[in-house]
C-alpha cells in the first residue's frame, strides 16, 4: 500500500514523502497512529506539487547562499586550547564553539546544527568540517586546534598523520607488486601449458 507520511518515521521516511508499505503495517499502525494517510491520487498530486515548490525554494536559497559558502570555504579557524599528555584537551571543542568563531569570521550567524561534527573535538590537530547550509550546498571550513605552549605535541600529531599516509601508500605498493607477480605466474603457467599441449600433439 502507498501512504503519505504525516510525520517523520524512523527507518521509513520523512514527513511528506510517499512510501510503499505492507497493508497491515499501514492499516494497523501508521494510519491509526496519525503517522500516515492513504496515498490517493489527489493526495499524491498535492505531495508532488509541494515537493516541486520545496525544490524551487531550496534552489533559490542555494543561489542566495553561494557567496556565504565561498567565504566559509576560504576560512581557516585557529582555536587555542590547553592540552595534557598525548595531545588531549582539557575540555573539548564543540559545534557551538566553532559556530561562534565561524560566524565572527564570515560576518553572518551560522547555526551550530549545520556544522558536521559527530562528537566534540578532544585532541589538537587540523580538521576539515562540512557546514551544511542548505540542500547540497556544504562548504568546508578548516579548523586548527593548538596549544601555543606545546608545539611539539602538534608536530608529533602531524608526524603520526604523515606516517599513517605513508603506511597506506606502502601497503598499496605491496598490493600492486603482489598482483603483478600473480599475473606473471599465471602467464608463465599458461605458456607452459601451451607448450605441453604442442608437444603432445606433435
Amino acid at each position: 500500500m502507498r501512504v503519505v507520511l504525516t510525520q517523520d518515521v524512523p527507518k521509513l521516511g520523512e514527513s511528506g514523502t510517499i512510501q510503499e508499505v505492507k497493508d497491515g503495517y499501514a492499516r494497523n499502525y501508521l494510519i491509526p497512529q496519525g503517522l500516515a494517510s492513504m496515498a490517493t491520487r489527489g493526495v499524491v498530486k498535492q505531495v508532488e506539487e509541494r515537493q516541486q515548490a520545496e525544490n524551487r525554494r531550496i534552489e533559490k536559497l542555494e543561489e542566495e547562499m553561494r557567496d556565504l559558502a565561498g567565504r566559509i570555504q576560504a576560512t581557516s579557524l585557529e582555536i587555542e586550547a590547553r592540552v595534557g599528555e598525548q595531545g588531549r584537551l582539557f575540555g573539548s571543542i564543540t559545534t557551538a564553539d566553532i559556530a561562534e568563531r565561524l560566524s565572527a569570521a564570515v560576518g553572518e550567524d551560522i547555526d551550530r546544527r549545520k556544522i558536521d561534527l559527530a562528537e566534540p573535538i578532544r585532541t589538537i590537530g587540523e580538521y576539515d568540517l562540512a557546514v551544511r547550509l542548505v540542500g547540497k550546498l556544504a562548504p568546508t571550513v578548516k579548523v586548527r586546534v593548538f596549544d601555543p605552549d606545546a608545539p611539539e605535541l602538534a608536530a608529533e600529531h602531524q608526524d603520526e598523520d604523515a606516517g599513517e599516509e605513508s603506511a597506506t601508500d606502502d601497503a598499496q605498493v605491496d598490493s600492486d607488486e603482489a598482483e603483478a607477480v600473480d599475473a606473471e605466474t599465471e602467464e608463465n603457467e599458461a605458456e607452459a601449458s601451451a607448450e605441453t599441449d604442442t608437444d603432445e600433439t606433435g
